[in-house]
């Protein structure tokens, strides 16, 4: 009895077991809460507290504006008071919101309006998760038989770019271009030097299509070059352009003549050696002298070309005429200025154009190119080093007289040599084979080039360096303006225009002064020679860029004027 009522007693203390379901029940004797729990499952810890707006939240502001941003429609003064995720840039620029908002990202739309390499070239620095897929449907790649067409097509007009010295950049921006008008959204394009590939991935689950081509043979011909290039303006802006169309063109393209035959390039060189005399200073017998070793030159490179031999070989037989007329005059104590005719000669042979594009492309981040364009460039450089110091040793063996200090006349002729300059670009059109209708546009250039170099350097005194950047940048300023307007590529309203400006003087004092024994001149003359080569291929680089500040941005918004995003950027500086 006792036990049971100890059981009694011990069940009254103790809660029924049912009861014990929570460790929050309030124990017995104590009143439930008045609002029972409407629900015991947890909320959200990133949810906003009842009665707060969300324009209350605000997230911190950035330390520094970030490129890689998606792209947002919002202004500055809408970014700073604006909606979550919405902030304002140190720069004062539009930024995209943080997430993607209800309303989705505005889609950009790279209109055609603008030329081809600006679209393709904004297409590139963006990220691939932000690039437009492609707006056509009917040249889509409908089974896997004709990606590899695609791939190809796209291949062997980067090659001809390429072999042609179109900048690395500029190659990508027509391969990426060709492979996006197809319907092949994710491409990426790769070019060095030497070999170009192309990469294809259907989707995140299929395996990426891969083919490559080898560039072994170069070939100046600016004619071949701007035909390319309309073609992929036909093919990046016609909806109809088939592929075997584009084959079609690319067989006409290859199967052209050059415009101009093999002994109107042999005048063009003797023109352009005699131009440079008279630009240093000749008279008009130095003028043909120096043409006629540049001729002579220029037959002995095409008969070592025709045997085999490489370009650097053919650099050394073709320095070494122009420079033998000019020992030989010395010897015959002619009252023609010798050294003034084989700096003509040199005018010819030095590389402005691989120079030129090799810088460039360092500039645009193409490293690997670069260094290998500047590497050939220091090759070729070092034939006609060979080629002018075999010919300097012996004259001055000989007794040939040549005086440094007054080799070259400093009398100022501005109209003599304003009409030298020209023909000298006039004549470096004929040589890079350019189409008829681009020779006047790149000899005007060229005058300018020289009319500014002549008064910032002969008239103000401003340091060669300066002056020849400052021309240099002139030039790349109007050959890409021309470039865009035309819709053809800038080099052959650039190359030609720059011959005045290439060091032959102070080459060609460097190299005497190395034939005579004599480095306390020689080298700093020659140090000052690659100053002014520089000095030229980043000012072309330069004015190539300035010319991209009065082009309508692709993509830009026509409400506000400005880039609805700014370009990627490849490093950032850590």
């Amino acid at each position: 009895m006792g036990s049971t009522g100890d059981g009694e007693e011990l069940g009254e203390r103790r809660p029924h077991p049912d009861e014990v379901h929570s460790a929050f029940t309030p124990p017995l004797g104590l009143p439930l809460p008045s609002h029972p729990a409407e629900d015991e499952h947890p909320t959200s810890e990133f949810a906003l507290p009842v009665g707060l707006p969300p324009e209350v939240v605000e997230p911190l502001p950035e330390a520094e504006g970030s490129a890689f941003v998606a792209p947002g429609s919002a202004g500055p003064e809408t970014a700073a008071a604006g909606p979550i995720g919405s902030t304002a840039s140190g720069h004062g620029a539009a930024r995209g919101p943080a997430f993607t908002p209800p309303h989705g990202i505005p889609a950009i739309r790279l209109t055609k309006e603008t030329p081809w390499q600006d679209r393709m070239r904004t297409m590139l620095r963006m990220p691939v998760g932000e690039r437009p897929a492609p707006e056509r449907v009917e040249k889509h790649a409908e089974s896997t038989q004709a990606v590899p067409r695609v791939l190809d097509i796209t291949l062997r007009i980067g090659e001809i770019l390429l072999a042609g010295g179109e900048g690395a950049e500029d190659v990508e921006a027509a391969m990426f271009g060709v492979a996006h008008a197809y319907g092949l959204e994710r491409c990426e394009p790769t070019v060095t030097f030497t070999l170009l590939s192309i990469t294809y991935q259907p989707s995140l689950v299929d395996d990426p299509i891969t083919a490559s081509r080898t560039v072994r043979r170069r070939a100046v011909d600016y004619t071949r070059l701007s035909a390319v290039f309309r073609l992929v303006d036909d093919i990046t802006s016609q909806d109809d352009f088939t592929t075997e169309e584009a084959y079609r063109r690319l067989a006409e393209i290859r199967r052209n003549r050059h415009p101009y035959p093999g002994w109107a390039l042999t005048l063009a060189s003797g023109a352009l050696a005699g131009a440079a005399s008279l630009l240093v200073g000749g008279g008009w017998l130095v003028f043909v002298a120096a043409a006629v070793g540049a001729m002579l030159g220029d037959r002995l490179a095409w008969l070592a070309s025709g045997r085999g031999l490489p370009e650097f070989y053919q650099f050394v037989a073709a320095a070494m005429p122009p420079a033998a007329t000019g020992v030989a005059l010395s010897l015959a104590h002619a009252n023609v200025q010798g050294s003034a005719v084989i700096t003509g000669g040199l005018f010819a042979l030095i590389p402005g154009r691989a120079l030129v594009a090799g810088v460039q492309d360092g500039l645009t981040g193409y490293y690997i190119t670069a260094a290998a364009r500047l590497l050939e460039v220091m090759y070729l450089i070092v034939g006609i080093v060979i080629g002018v110091l075999s010919v300097l040793y012996v004259g001055l063996r000989r007794g040939a007289d040549f005086n440094p200090e007054a080799a070259l006349r400093g009398d100022e002729r501005p109209v003599v040599q304003l009409f030298s300059a020209m023909l000298l670009a006039l004549a470096f059109c004929v040589l890079l084979q350019q189409e008829r209708s681009t020779v006047l546009f790149a000899t005007l250039n060229g005058g300018v080039a020289w009319l500014v170099y002549g008064s910032m350097h002969d008239v103000a005194g401003i340091p060669a360096v300066a002056s020849t950047t400052a021309a240099a940048g002139l030039v790349g300023l109007f050959g890409q303006l021309l470039s865009r307007y035309r819709y053809a590529s800038a080099l052959p309203y650039v190359t030609a225009a720059i011959g005045p400006l290439l060091p032959g003087s102070a080459t060609y004092f460097g190299l005497l002064a190395l034939a005579q024994k004599n480095m306390d001149s020689g080298i700093p003359s020659l140090t000052r020679a690659a100053s002014l080569a520089l000095a030229i291929a980043i000012g072309v680089n330069l004015g190539n860029e300035m010319a991209r500040l009065f082009l309508r941005t692709p993509g830009a918004d026509k409400e506000t004027g400005g880039p609805l995003r700014r370009a990627a950027k490849r490093t950032r500086g850590f």
